[in-house]
């Protein structure tokens, strides 16, 4: 039987980041993934290949709409999505192979196969040779993460009738792509499609797309998005979903309580996430769960068995590989006698469009349901001289201070670059600044990130200088 110090279930940005800070600190650590390829969904079917494809068919749409007004003439482009899905497949294979280079660098034992407790200091690993060890554990992390949830009455056959994983493989433009589900992966990946020359449909529940984050960049984004040529069914619940051949049917009542019907020839089916911990055995660890299917863990990400763990997506919370990422460092000091800590208030959040959306604190909905006193300070892309330089127009940032204080409560923006500028936000809110303090600092010009500044004067006095 192997002994170890830590063991930590699932490669994903939580469980890699764990083992690597865990072995950094001393412990002898092992890592179990039940894929040939670490790094888990994030890496391989999640936030790496998707941006790789946003990335290629941005590439395009600049190509074949953009280019000309820059000076720069082409022939017609044509899109080869091969090519497209080979290079994303070649970005994923260096990303990972670069994560087992981690693990050996850093000397963490990494065994492939199905994790699954055998009691509270033991895991099984079922490899697929149908062989199993057992590995005892002073600690043990799990890091499981999440897979695609779907309707009960929606039947995916992965080919016409897909997922977010299966739509990162498709051999074929669709004519028209029917997406259920308004949130950050049907936007990502519709707009992926949408770029190529697809008609795509996005059909969502609620009134608005991106509903977890500010309405003010719900409702930007879905006015840019609907400039692009993406059309939009909100206040729509689908009833049923029907493949025939090489078409697919959704049914659905509209806000009018109608029922209407859309047809496309692939649909994406989009409607969030849910905890993965199908093969764990936790009850033979006698580790709880939630109502939701969730590993129940107190504040220092603990279980109610005092030596198990849970990390990332398989635990409450936003399902972001960047949260992931912090708790498994977090997890791995305190098992270190360190007192690290999280803000999760300050975990921002992306949806990389273009123009990419972020957001980082509370939105005004928030605040005003908590019945906040704010005030509010905003600066329009366009009317920086970087925007007008690039051509990329859209979008604003947007800043929530407290009445009194001036601290900063919430930075939420819309524009070029904003998955890069909320770090600032990130920074700013974590020393808890005022909107004044960063009114006062001087950014680069000419830069998108003038706008942080320029959104912190409107919001300390109104007195932004170059709108």
């Amino acid at each position: 039987m192997s002994q170890f110090d830590v063991t930590v279930i699932g490669s994903g940005p939580g469980g890699y980041v764990a083992a690597i800070r865990a072995a950094q600190l001393g412990f002898k650590t092992a890592i179990i993934e039940k894929y040939p390829t670490m790094g888990g969904t994030c890496l391989n079917v999640g936030c790496i290949p998707s941006k790789a494809l946003l990335d290629s068919s941005e590439h395009f749409e600049n190509a074949k709409h953009n280019f000309a007004n820059h000076g720069i003439i082409i022939s017609e482009p044509k899109a080869d999505l091969g090519r497209m899905v080979e290079r994303k497949n070649e970005v994923v294979d260096q990303t990972t192979k670069g994560i087992k280079f981690l693990m050996d660098k850093n000397k963490i034992t990494v065994f492939e196969g199905v994790g699954s407790f055998e009691s509270p200091t033991q895991v099984k690993v079922t490899k697929n040779d149908g062989s199993s060890e057992i590995l005892d554990s002073k600690y043990i992390i799990i890091a499981t993460g999440s897979k695609p949830s779907n309707l009960p009455f929606i039947t995916l056959d992965k080919e016409r009738v897909i997922t977010s994983t299966e739509a990162l493989n498709l051999k074929e433009i669709p004519k028209k792509l029917l997406v259920i589900g308004g949130g950050v992966i049907g936007l990502e990946l519709g707009s992926v499609y949408l770029r190529l020359g697809a008609e795509v449909t996005v059909i969502e529940f609620m009134d608005k797309i991106i509903p977890g984050m500010d309405g003010a960049l719900s409702k930007e984004l879905q006015k840019v998005l609907k400039k692009q040529g993406m059309k939009f069914e909100l206040s729509t619940a689908v009833s049923a979903v029907e493949r025939s051949g090489d078409s697919v049917k959704v049914t659905a009542k509209n806000k009018k309580g109608e029922e209407v019907t859309f047809e496309g020839d692939y649909c994406l089916v989009s409607v969030g996430r849910k905890p993965y911990t199908d093969g764990l055995a936790l009850e033979k660890a006698g580790v709880d769960m939630d109502e939701r299917g969730r590993v129940k863990v107190n504040d220092h990400l603990q279980t109610n068995v005092s030596n198990i763990y849970a990390i990332g997506d398989v635990i409450q919370g936003a399902m972001l590989a960047h949260k992931a990422s912090e708790e498994g460092v977090l997890v791995a000091e305190q098992l270190a006698g360190q007192k690290p800590h999280i803000n999760y208030n300050l975990i921002p959040g992306v949806v990389y469009t273009w123009p990419e959306v972020a957001g980082v604190g509370k939105t005004e909905e928030q605040l005003k349901a908590e019945g906040v006193a704010i005030k509010v300070g905003n600066f329009p892309m366009r009317a920086l001289g970087r925007s007008r330089a690039s051509g990329d127009l859209d979008g604003f940032i947007k800043i929530i201070a407290d009445e009194k204080t001036d601290e900063i409560l919430g930075m939420h923006m819309i524009g070029a670059r904003a998955a890069d500028l909320i770090a600032e936000a990130v920074v700013a809110m974590e020393y808890r600044a005022s909107a004044e303090d960063l009114a006062r600092m001087s950014h680069a010009h000419p830069t998108y990130a003038e706008a942080v500044k320029e959104a912190a004067l409107d919001a300390t006095a109104k007195i932004a200088l170059h709108f």
